[in-house]
């Protein structure tokens, strides 16, 4: 696997002492009052009544504080993951592990990448668990929030006073900032990107999905906007990573696929029966997956149209990398092709 390094080159904004996370390149944003707001939560059937907590640091503070809300989860937890999508009828893609997993394997890959997601503004991680009911989730901004039931809220006021932490009525002037609400945001990527092979957020986003089991958290069976919307048939863009059918570990393919689709469900169907005509190539896993908007298709698709009952693949184009791989001139380590969408 390779490395997800840190850029060296970014140099840190500030607002007044409070200082950003390198995503950060510009924002309209005034300084935020540091310390943390507490409102309480009614439950319902299912769930118990819990204090939410959301704490906002400089940057320079956020990891100790980080470690420490992550010791109040129990030994299970389930992987939460919030990043900014290119999917044209959503701006956000939630992703839920499928299962409770140790809380001790969640944290060696929150450790693993620690310095990326607490500097990236495009994504937010956390975990869950039902035992006791506890959450904690750092935000886009970095903010952290603590979710736990009326019992614990003794216990977290601890903890954030240690960490030199007090209640206040407000952070942010806004109830709390995000990639939308701020006109004047301008943000960066905050990885290495040294030539056309360094890895980006969509791999190390494929890495937490495969370490985490990671699924995103849609109906796969229907086809609906943020909004709940019915958008009927739309049409998919969808990079899949793929293996040699004769086992040769330094040989791959990247196919990209465009095609019409009702649902995730149906998508998916589409790209299995496509692949069947490629059994030179075994499937590995899907590395992108989003639906574009009619006047976002690209040229070889500008005579399909507006409106399609079928659902029907358009186009699939295989770029091979590795030995005698062919396009990517052998090179094992070969990036994903660019889709006109594509995030996750």
């Amino acid at each position: 696997m390779r490395d997800f390094r840190l850029s060296g080159t970014l140099e840190r904004r500030a607002l007044g002492s409070y200082q950003l996370p390198l995503g950060v390149a510009e924002t309209s944003l005034k300084e935020p009052v540091q310390g943390y707001t507490t409102r309480f939560q009614e439950g319902t059937e299912e769930e118990p009544d819990t204090y939410v907590f959301h704490a906002v640091v400089s940057h320079e503070r956020l990891r100790p504080l980080v470690d420490a809300a992550f010791n109040l989860l129990p030994k299970e937890v389930t992987p939460v993951v919030e990043i900014g999508s290119r999917d044209a009828y959503r701006t956000i893609d939630t992703y839920l592990g499928e299962e409770p997993m140790p809380l001790v394997e969640f944290l060696r890959t929150w450790y693993e990448y620690e310095d990326v997601l607490l500097e990236d503004v495009s994504i937010g991680v956390g975990a869950n668990a039902e035992d006791p009911w506890v959450d904690i989730f750092v935000d886009s901004w970095k903010g952290l929030l603590i979710s736990v039931p009326v019992e614990m809220r003794e216990t977290v006021e601890s903890m954030l006073a240690e960490h030199g932490l007090q209640e206040v009525s407000a952070t942010w002037d806004e109830e709390m900032p995000d990639t939308h609400g701020d006109e004047g945001l301008v943000t960066r990527d905050v990885l290495e990107m040294v030539d056309d092979h360094s890895p980006d957020m969509d791999e190390l986003l494929l890495v937490m999905r495969e370490k985490w089991l990671l699924e995103l958290n849609v109906d796969r069976e229907t086809n609906v906007d943020e909004a709940g919307r019915h958008l009927g048939m739309t049409l998919w863009h969808a990079i899949v990573l793929a293996q040699s059918a004769e086992g040769e570990p330094d040989r791959g393919a990247y196919i990209t696929v465009w095609m019409t689709a009702g649902s995730l469900a149906q998508a998916e169907e589409l790209l299995e029966d496509a692949l069947l005509d490629h059994p030179e190539w075994v499937f590995e896993s899907i590395y992108t997956m989003d639906r574009v908007a009619y006047d976002d298709r690209p040229a070889s698709l500008a005579n399909i149209p507006p409106t399609r009952r079928r659902a029907a693949v358009h186009e699939l184009d295989i770029e091979p990398w590795g030995t005698n791989g062919g396009t990517n001139g052998g090179s094992n380590d070969a990036s994903p092709p660019e889709g006109d969408s594509a995030n996750n």
